[in-house]
């Protein structure tokens, strides 16, 4: 007898014929992460965001924004800590094409712990949520954050929630509700790397080009990798806002200057998605936004 929780995974992964198993702690995850999404409506990247409407029009502490050191104040912070970050996580993973970018809801760890962040000018402690990147075209650099006036050629965000929120819905209603990892990748001509962690998800990428479509990752991961050899303890951080619909402006950022090489072939595979309309996803960035006058702090690495 096929259960509710397997039938619904069995048609979320399209072709797959094969017993999956997962908790239904990640699956409970997995559905509420994409009602979440359906919940913000149709949107595009046609006009880079500019025609949607809500608090993405009308916000003052909207993201993403140009991060100018010479206009930053730097500041004596707490190094950002990385809580289980090392942790292996429970698999198989699950990573989607939503129709906005290739996201992965990310589970407990094999020993039953959520990984969380804490430090800097985070308000709390921060339990990891979820992953996704967005990025440019063949022609175009894609990361949504500029620093000192420059866009890199992808952003990874790395979302977490306040945990003193029981759900994302209620965090987004928070200004300490979220706080997200921006990681810039730069794409270099290199044939592999030892990003371990990425290359795992970047390899199923071919298998979600499709809207709609999922694909497994198995073996060992932990959140940690994903972070590649990026120096942790630099970084821009401020108050701002969700860069997707309904652009909620409950998010503490942390954008790390250092950045991260990643090969080219790798990068290349994010450009064959499809959105929900079967056209290429591409260019999934939003524009820069006007920082109206916020602090915008800078932690260097000898403070």
């Amino acid at each position: 007898m096929i259960t509710s929780s397997l039938w619904w995974l069995l048609t979320i992964l399209g072709s797959a014929v094969a017993y999956i198993e997962i908790s239904e702690e990640y699956l409970t995850s997995i559905k509420q992460d994409a009602a979440d999404d359906q919940a913000a409506g149709e949107y595009n990247y046609d006009e880079q965001g500019d025609d949607w409407q809500g608090t993405c029009q009308t916000g003052t502490a909207q993201s993403p924004i140009d991060l100018i050191f010479s206009d930053a104040k730097i500041v004596s912070i707490p190094r950002l800590r990385f809580n289980y970050y090392n942790q292996t996580l429970r698999t198989p993973l699950i990573i989607t094409n939503n129709g906005h970018t290739a996201n992965m809801v990310i589970p407990l760890t094999r020993d039953g712990t959520r990984p969380y962040i804490n430090g800097g000018l985070l308000p709390g402690d921060f339990e990891v949520q979820s992953v996704h990147f967005h990025w440019g075209s063949r022609n175009t650099k894609g990361s949504e954050h500029a620093i000192n006036y420059e866009r890199y050629d992808v952003e990874m965000h790395i979302v977490h929630k306040n945990t003193k929120y029981a759900t994302m819905g209620d965090a987004t209603l928070n200004p300490d509700g979220l706080a997200v990892l921006g990681i810039m990748m730069r794409s270099v001509n290199r044939l592999s790397t030892r990003n371990y962690g990425l290359n795992k998800i970047f390899n199923q990428l071919p298998k979600i080009v499709e809207y709609n479509s999922n694909a497994t990752i198995t073996g060992t991961l932990n959140v940690g990798q994903l972070l590649g050899n990026i120096v942790t303890g630099e970084f821009y951080t401020y108050n701002g806002s969700l860069t997707t619909p309904d652009c909620a402006e409950a998010v503490t950022w942390n954008v790390f200057s250092d950045v991260l090489d990643f090969p080219h072939r790798q990068i290349a595979k994010l450009l064959n998605l499809q959105d929900s309309r079967k056209r290429p996803l591409i260019n999934n960035y939003r524009s820069i936004q006007d920082t109206n006058d916020r602090e915008i702090y800078y932690r260097a690495l000898n403070l």
